[in-house]
C-alpha cells in the first residue's frame, strides 16, 4: 500500500486538537493543494473562506449545532459553491448570461467538495486533522449575513483543521461496508432486506438491526438538525430555481 492510499485509510475525523499553531507555510500548502483538486472545465466554481476572525469562528461554532471544537480549531476553511464570480464575469464581458441553473449550481457544488477534499488529504499528509462541518448548510440566512453571502453562493463544506490529541489519534476509525455492499457492477439495482440487514452488520452486533435502524432514524433523518438543513437547501436553491434559465 503506497503512502496515499495508507493516509487516505488512516484518516479520521477529528475534533480535539493540542493546539500546536499550524504554520503559514502548511496552510498555503493545503490551500495550493485544493485548488490543484479536478474541476469542471478549469472553472474552479468555489471561493474558499479563510476564518480568521477569532469572534466569527466562535460564532460559527454556535451557529453550526452548538459544536465549541470549532472555535478552537486552529484553522477553519469554508468551501463556497461559487457561481456568483462567473456570472458577474459574464455580465463583465457584456454576455447577457442566464440566471445559474440548478445544473450549474451541483457543478460548483461537485467543484467545491472535491476542492475540500484535496484540503483534508494534503492536511493528513502533514499530520494535521480536519473534520467536515455539515451543519454550514443550516441557518442560511444567519450564514449568509455572517459571512456576506451574495445569491449564487452556497457554503458547501467548513472544515476545520488542527493538529489531533492523543487520544484523537489512537481511537479506532469507525468501520465502512463491505466493498460488495457498496459496489454494484454496471446498473443500480436495489438491495433487498436480507442485503441491508447484511451491509448494516457492522452497525447492529449490539440492538440488533431493527432497533438500530429505529434508533438512527429517529437521531439523524427525522432529526431536528436534517428538517433545518432542508429548510435551508431549499431557501438557497430559490435563487436557482430555473424560472429564468431561457434566457440568454
Amino acid at each position: 500500500m503506497n503512502e496515499i492510499i495508507r493516509a487516505l485509510h488512516s484518516r479520521k475525523s477529528t475534533r480535539a486538537f493540542t493546539g500546536e499553531h499550524i504554520l503559514d507555510e502548511q496552510k498555503e500548502a493545503i490551500l495550493y493543494a485544493a485548488m490543484a483538486a479536478p474541476s469542471a472545465g478549469n472553472q474552479q466554481l468555489y471561493t474558499i473562506l479563510d476564518i480568521t476572525d477569532e469572534a466569527l469562528k466562535q460564532r460559527l461554532s454556535v451557529t453550526c449545532d452548538n459544536q465549541p471544537f470549532i472555535a478552537k480549531a486552529d484553522m477553519v476553511l469554508i468551501f463556497c459553491a461559487d457561481y456568483q464570480k462567473w456570472y458577474d464575469a459574464f455580465t463583465e464581458g457584456g454576455c447577457s448570461p442566464r440566471k445559474p441553473g440548478v445544473g450549474d449550481l451541483m457543478l460548483a457544488l461537485s467543484d467545491a467538495n472535491i476542492a475540500a477534499q484535496n484540503a483534508v488529504t494534503a492536511a493528513q499528509s502533514l499530520g494535521i486533522g480536519s473534520c467536515y462541518i455539515g451543519d454550514i448548510l443550516e441557518n442560511c440566512e444567519i450564514h449568509r449575513n455572517l459571512l456576506h453571502l451574495p445569491e449564487y453562493v452556497i457554503p458547501a463544506a467548513m472544515l476545520v483543521f488542527g493538529y489531533p490529541t492523543s487520544q484523537q489519534q489512537e481511537r479506532p476509525k469507525p468501520e465502512r461496508c463491505r466493498l460488495e455492499h457498496i459496489v454494484q457492477k454496471n446498473h443500480y439495482r436495489l438491495r433487498d432486506g436480507d442485503e441491508l440487514r447484511s451491509m448494516f452488520e457492522k452497525d447492529t452486533r449490539t440492538l440488533g438491526y431493527d432497533e438500530w435502524i429505529r434508533r438512527f432514524c429517529s437521531r439523524k433523518y427525522h432529526s431536528e438538525f436534517a428538517k433545518e438543513m432542508n429548510r435551508s437547501i431549499s431557501t438557497y436553491l430559490k435563487a436557482f430555481d430555473g424560472s429564468s434559465a431561457g434566457q440568454s
